[in-house]
């Protein structure tokens, strides 16, 4: 939980960017954040959102670590170029994204980089919020070594056949048969990507499966609840939220 820590117990954490082999050859950066000391420490993939690979993502990636987690948030963008996040992010959305195959591969790498770690406990999960929360979802259910996936609010995961592109070439709940971890979902009743509806019909195909799920939903809230840099931002909605994301990954993780 937030703010639950002994104050007569050592901290420490050191946090840096890294270059992560990929699985098929070439390298992808990340920001890597882990705690000092022997371990051993469970992973996070920390899964960027569209408006890049920002601050917000680094400031999130050293909450997990304060809580005991060697997080890496790969750069999802590198094909891009580099310059600020919005330039970047700017970039990628005027070419359509980055291809799923993509951002899976660079996920996997992330994964078996955490897994490869001498002080690793063996055990790793993914989050993302909004594209992030998408991608959670499809890494949940096609990249071998996930143990727990949190969606925050991925918009995406359920896409009408004539919303595909070919780099967003498949709905990931048509691959919710193959979720393979137990999966946690924060959701603002007021966003319109996903809507409500949207949620529901991820919420009955993942019930009709009997997958391993628990959503939260919250009133007055909509996309990016958790963004205290914007507008969007809902207090109690975000520590709720991070509170029940800290607690479900000690649960699967620890």
């Amino acid at each position: 939980m937030w703010n639950d820590l002994n104050t007569g117990e050592y901290e420490g954490m050191i946090a840096e960017t890294v270059m992560i082999p990929k699985e098929n050859g070439g390298y992808v950066r990340g920001y890597w954040s882990r705690p000092l000391g022997n371990g051993p420490f469970p992973g996070i993939v920390l899964i960027p959102h569209m408006p890049g690979w920002d601050e917000f993502c680094r400031e999130a990636a050293r909450r997990f670590t304060q809580h005991g987690y060697s997080v890496v948030c790969p750069n999802l963008y590198e094909e891009f170029g580099h310059g600020t996040p919005a330039e970047v992010a700017k970039k990628a959305m005027e070419a359509g994204g980055a291809s799923d195959d993509e951002v899976m591969e660079n996920t996997a790498s992330a994964l078996s980089f955490l897994h490869n770690q001498a002080n690793s406990n063996g055990k790793a999960g993914v989050i993302g919020m909004c594209s992030g929360g998408r991608h959670t979802f499809l890494a949940a259910c096609t990249v071998e070594g996930v143990d727990a996936a949190v969606d925050c609010w991925g918009g995406g995961v359920v896409t009408p056949p004539e919303k595909l592109t070919p780099k967003r070439p498949v709905a990931p709940i048509d691959y919710a048969e193959n979720l393979q971890c137990p999966l946690l979902g924060i959701f603002g009743n007021e966003d319109v990507s996903p809507t409500k509806e949207e949620v529901d019909i991820l919420e009955a195909r993942l019930k009709e499966l009997g997958k391993d799920y628990e959503f939260h939903r919250y009133d007055g809230a909509g996309h990016g609840m958790w963004y205290y840099h914007s507008p969007m931002y809902r207090q109690e909605a975000a520590m709720d939220g991070w509170n029940k994301t800290l607690a479900f990954f000690d649960k699967h993780l620890k």
